[in-house]
């Protein structure tokens, strides 16, 4: 079991608004188990809060912007993205100005101020974004793709490409978010000369010192326009290096952009609510093509949970306890299926409800009682027996018998006063007797319990 994760002690972190050039303040507070992250604009009358959510984007033009309630929060990303590279689940953040602080364009000051004020454990497990199918999003007409591929682990690969000499293909990859603090968090933004110029003619990027973003030059530049860079950023002389980028800095590594790509990515993808575990690719991302496959991971696995199913005590059974006799040769105490609600060709839905008088109660953990996991597996297993009996003119011959247990997992307690219901499926259709399911356990919407089991049925003795 992973459990949720917060800050241990609250932690400032101070610097320019990029845009508007006032100085902000951004304190990183431990937060509840459950909470997420939450900006909190304590500059305004009432200190409102915003939720770091998809529905709360308002803006992707030069980074993502979230509002509520006339509160709103802008360049999110490099914060969010040091939450999740971290591994933090719940954290408020304090603000008392519209602008995350620059910094140096990377998310390395909120990495090392969170680590800093070190982490610590919620008494409540971690629920993952676990992805189960492929999942994608395309922009044809800007040559983007994102997809997400089932993995064990959250991964991140971004290729960029812009198509010109000083910045063509690049590829970075995070494979364990151990190497986020050191692989990824430095990673500075990046800007085109001619953006630069279009912005400082709009009066934007007050905040902006040459200090906080790599400039690529993919034109000719005059020594005039040099001389005038180097006076509006307070630069005793700007020249363009040899890689096509002004001298305003150094790169850390040479795939510095795809990796700032890579940690703006990170950053986004946060926003659908939950920690990923998949492996993402992205093809030329952008703030707006994330939020998009934000929202896109989000409404898949709230379309998955709409398969939750509800129990209903008034809801007259397809089979009570007693037809279930008549299919499986299991007996009390060791019959643990009560009711079948419903029942196609391919999946099944049972019920258990847990009661102090199981007897194996009186020696499991007599004094915090706590049903066995493996009876949870066989509870379920004698559900997917019913489905697979009924395959079958003359059940009473019958009995299914386990050729395999997989990807079992418990992700909580179920105890006395529970109603297990069990939600199997077929995998593949029964064929020579052989039975491939999927299950998945719930107390109310919450799984308690998932297995794969493979059994077969077969002829009594």
């Amino acid at each position: 079991m992973v459990l949720q994760k917060t800050i241990h002690k609250p932690v400032t972190v101070s610097g320019l608004g990029l845009h508007t050039g006032a100085e902000v303040n951004l304190t990183f507070k431990p937060a509840p188990a459950n909470h997420g992250f939450v900006f909190k604009r304590v500059d305004l009358e009432g200190k409102p809060e915003v939720a770091a959510s998809v529905e709360n984007v308002t803006a992707t033009d030069r980074g993502t912007c979230i509002e509520k309630n006339s509160a709103n929060v802008q360049t999110i990303e490099h914060a969010l993205s040091a939450l999740t590279g971290l591994g933090i689940d719940n954290c408020l953040l304090e603000i008392d100005g519209p602008e995350m602080p620059i910094m140096d364009g990377s998310s390395r000051f909120f990495t090392e101020a969170i680590a800093e004020a070190g982490l610590k454990e919620h008494d409540a497990e971690r629920e993952y974004y676990e992805i189960d199918s492929v999942l994608t999003y395309t922009d044809p007409e800007n040559k983007i793709e994102i997809i997400a591929l089932p993995s064990k682990d959250y991964k991140v690969s971004v290729m960029i490409d812009f198509e010109t000499e000083v910045l063509s293909t690049q590829n970075a990859q995070l494979d364990n978010l151990d190497d986020y603090p050191k692989e990824i968090a430095p990673c500075r933004t990046f800007v085109f000369l001619h953006e630069l110029e279009y912005l400082l003619n709009n009066n934007l990027i007050k905040g902006g010192d040459l200090s906080n973003a790599i400039v690529f030059v993919n034109k000719t530049v005059s020594q005039d326009e040099l001389d005038r860079l180097a006076k509006l950023f307070n630069k005793p002389k700007v020249e363009v290096k040899t890689e096509g980028i002004l001298n305003n800095l150094d790169l850390y590594f040479q795939n510095e952009p795809a990796r700032h790509k890579l940690l703006d990515v990170m950053g986004d993808l946060s926003l659908a609510g939950k920690p990923i575990k998949g492996h993402i690719i992205a093809t030329r991302p952008g703030h707006a093509a994330n939020i998009e496959f934000a929202k896109i991971i989000k409404k898949h696995f709230e379309k998955s949970a709409g398969d939750i199913p509800v129990y209903d005590p008034n809801k007259e059974p397809l089979f009570d306890v007693n037809k279930i006799m008549t299919f499986l040769p299991h007996r009390p105490p060791f019959l643990l299926v009560d009711k079948i609600m419903e029942m196609s060709k391919t999946h099944i839905i049972g019920v258990k409800s847990v009661t102090m008088n199981e007897d194996f109660f009186v020696g499991h953990f007599p004094g915090e009682p706590v049903m066995p996991g493996v009876l949870q597996i066989e509870a379920m297993a004698q559900v997917g027996g019913v489905l697979a009996m009924n395959t079958v003119s003359d059940p009473e011959n019958y009995i299914t018998l386990f050729l395999k247990i997989e990807e079992v997992k418990f992700r909580n307690k179920v105890v006395p006063g529970d109603t297990l219901v069990f939600l199997l499926r077929l995998i593949n259709p029964i064929r020579r007797g052989l039975c491939y399911m999927s299950g998945i356990a719930y107390v109310g919407n919450k799984a308690v319990m998932e297995a794969r089991m493979l059994a077969r049925i077969t002829k009594k003795d």
